[in-house]
């Protein structure tokens, strides 16, 4: 399933998109996943939950997409 989010500032920080997509209940959710190695920015396995995410990036996670705008 893909996503967007729509930026309202310059970024947005990895752990919150994933919260903001509805992919994780919680923060600590996108800590553990982050930190297993779940998750990918821009085709790349990201470990950093504080990730600053730009227009244009774009995020995998359990076979979802989330674009950054």
């Amino acid at each position: 399933m893909d996503h967007v989010i729509d930026l309202r500032d310059d970024y947005i920080k990895l752990g919150q998109a994933l919260k903001a997509a509805g992919l994780v209940e919680s923060g600590v959710d996108a800590k553990f996943a982050i930190v297993d190695g779940l998750v990918k920015v821009n085709g790349v396995v990201e470990i950093q939950r504080g990730k600053k995410l730009y227009s244009g990036d774009k995020v995998e996670f359990e076979g979802n997409n989330i674009e950054i705008r």
